[in-house]
C-alpha cells in the first residue's frame, strides 16, 4: 500500500525559483507546476498556488523536503490542511473508491493524476474556509442594515474588502482548473477515466461551485453597500450645495437691502 499527502503549505510558491534550484529528477513542467521523482516509487507534486503533493515519502523525509521547499514559499503557513489518500496497486484493477485507489501499477501519469485532485481537494478545504468567513462577516453587516436601517462600515474598508474578494475569486479562476482536464488524459481512455472518477470521489465541482456561489453572494451584498454608500454620498452633496444656495441667496438680500 502506497500513501499520497496533500499539504497547503504557503499562499504561493515560487515554481521558477524552485525549478532553478531543486536537484531532483523533472519529469513535468508548466509555469504553475512541478513535478518530481525523487526514488525509484516516489514523488513530489508542487503547485505556484502553495499546494505541495508527497507519493510514498515517509515523514522524516516529508519533513527535511518540507525544510528545503520553505525558501520558496510566500507566506508560509505553519498550521497546514492537508488531505491523505491511500493507494493499492493491484493489477488489471482501476477503481476510485471513497477510502482509497486501486491503480493497476505505480504508473507516473495515474500517480501525478491522484496527486493533482488532492492537492486541489486541499486547496478547495481552504478557499471554502475563507469565503465562510468572509461570508459570515457580510451577513453581520447585513443584519446591522436590517436593525438599523444604515451600514456600520466605512468606504475605505469596504473598497478594501471588495478588494479582497475579487482577488480571492481571480486566485480561484487561475489556479484550480477543476473543469478542465489534464492534457494527459485527452488521448489515453484509462486516464481519461481515472481523472473523472477522482473529481467524483473528491466532489471537486460541486465544491468549487458552492465556492463560486458563496464569493457571488458576498459580491452581491457588498456591491449593494457601495450603491447605499454612493446615494448616501450623493445626498449629502446635495445637501451641501442646497445649503450654499440658500446662504448665497440669503447674503444677496442682505447685501441689497444694506
Amino acid at each position: 500500500m502506497y500513501r499520497v499527502l496533500a499539504y497547503q503549505l504557503a499562499s504561493t510558491i515560487n515554481i521558477k525559483e524552485s525549478k532553478g534550484q531543486l536537484v531532483w529528477q523533472l519529469l513535468f513542467q508548466d509555469s504553475d507546476e512541478l513535478f518530481y521523482k525523487i526514488s525509484e516509487d516516489g514523488f513530489i507534486y508542487m503547485f505556484q498556488y502553495g499546494m505541495v503533493s508527497f507519493f510514498n515519502i515517509k515523514e522524516n523525509e516529508i519533513s527535511e523536503v518540507l525544510q528545503i521547499i520553505k525558501p520558496f514559499c510566500n507566506n508560509y503557513l505553519f498550521e497546514k490542511l492537508s488531505e491523505e489518500v491511500e493507494v493499492l496497486i493491484k493489477p488489471n484493477t482501476l477503481k476510485v473508491q471513497f477510502n482509497h485507489i486501486e491503480l493497476p501499477m505505480v504508473n507516473e501519469e495515474m500517480i501525478r493524476l491522484v496527486m493533482l485532485n488532492a492537492s486541489q481537494s486541499v486547496a478547495l478545504n481552504r478557499y471554502s474556509e475563507i469565503t465562510e468567513k468572509l461570508l459570515i462577516e457580510t451577513n453581520k453587516h447585513t443584519l446591522y442594515l436590517e436593525q438599523y436601517g444604515k451600514l456600520d462600515i466605512s468606504g475605505n474598508k469596504l473598497k478594501r474588502f471588495i478588494g479582497k474578494i475579487l482577488n480571492i475569486k481571480n486566485r480561484i479562476s487561475e489556479n484550480l482548473y477543476i473543469f478542465d482536464s489534464p492534457e494527459i488524459t485527452w488521448d489515453d481512455e484509462e486516464l481519461n477515466k481515472l481523472n473523472s472518477e477522482l473529481k467524483k470521489t473528491f466532489d471537486l465541482k460541486d465544491r468549487y461551485r458552492l465556492i463560486h456561489d458563496r464569493i457571488e453572494i458576498i459580491k452581491e451584498n457588498l456591491e449593494l453597500f457601495k450603491d447605499i454608500m454612493d446615494h448616501k454620498e450623493s445626498s449629502r452633496l446635495e445637501w451641501i450645495i442646497i445649503i450654499l444656495i440658500v446662504i448665497e441667496v440669503f447674503d444677496m438680500f442682505v447685501a441689497k437691502f444694506i
